[in-house]
């Protein structure tokens, strides 16, 4: 095993959870890739967790460009040179206010194609770099929104956009288990973040279990979806 600091990088790390899980993965020494879609804003949250224990590196991304995507792939593959965390964080319009039944059908491709196809796109650039992890994880922040177990009418777009996510998360979980790459997802609860709202709880509550899942001994589980350590039903 490898004495090198474990690498982690985070999407949509600049504010709330994002930033609560890179200050809490580089308060455990790891190199920690804090990314932003505005490369100014991933400088001064990463200026902001200056002085812990890992080094938090700013990082310019767009999940929704795929170029940009796939550069970022060949900038790691340069320095740090390795990666063993993936946090698929990034996430956009939690539509509450929204129905199904009448809902912007373009509102709804563009909450996939970051919610969805960004995480994917994500997973797929980076997994030649996770593969020569010797301790890959990769954590795919979800929500219950999207359990078809207690699903119900509303907020259309984002719900439908995390059970894709978990759909995901299981057929990676599956096709990478003979790898030792362990993909789980991650309800964070609601939290007082500027998508949840004020009324939810403290963001480290949430970023708490997103790191249980990007520190999980080889051991642990693969293919689940929890909340706070805790199985969720899909």
């Amino acid at each position: 095993m490898t004495t090198l600091a474990p690498v982690a990088l985070v999407t949509g790390a600049n504010r709330g959870l994002g930033l609560a899980t890179a200050r809490r993965l580089a308060e455990l020494g790891h190199t920690v890739l804090l990314c932003a879609r505005r490369p100014e804003d991933a400088e001064r949250a990463a200026e902001g967790l200056a002085g812990l224990p890992g080094v938090v590196l700013p990082r310019r991304l767009d999940v929704d460009d795929l170029d940009g995507i796939r550069a970022l792939a060949r900038s790691v593959e340069t320095e740090p040179g390795r990666l063993d965390v993936l946090v698929n964080n990034a996430a956009i319009n939690y539509d509450t206010a929204e129905r199904a039944c009448d809902v912007d059908l373009d509102e709804v491709r563009r909450t996939l194609e970051t919610n969805l196809f960004g995480a994917w796109a994500m997973v797929q650039a980076f997994l030649p770099l996770l593969r020569r992890s010797p301790a890959a994880r990769v954590v795919n922040v979800s929500s219950e929104s999207g359990s078809l177990a207690s699903m119900s009418g509303g907020t259309p777009a984002y719900g439908i956009s995390k059970a894709a996510l978990n759909a995901l998360t299981r057929k990676l979980a599956d096709e990478l288990r003979g790898e030792r790459i362990l993909v789980n997802a991650v309800c964070p609860g609601w939290l007082a973040t500027d998508m949840g709202g004020p009324g939810g709880g403290p963001v480290e509550q949430g970023a708490a279990g997103v790191v249980r899942a990007a520190t999980l001994p080889d051991s642990g589980p693969t293919g689940g979806f929890f909340r706070d350590g805790r199985p969720l039903p899909w």
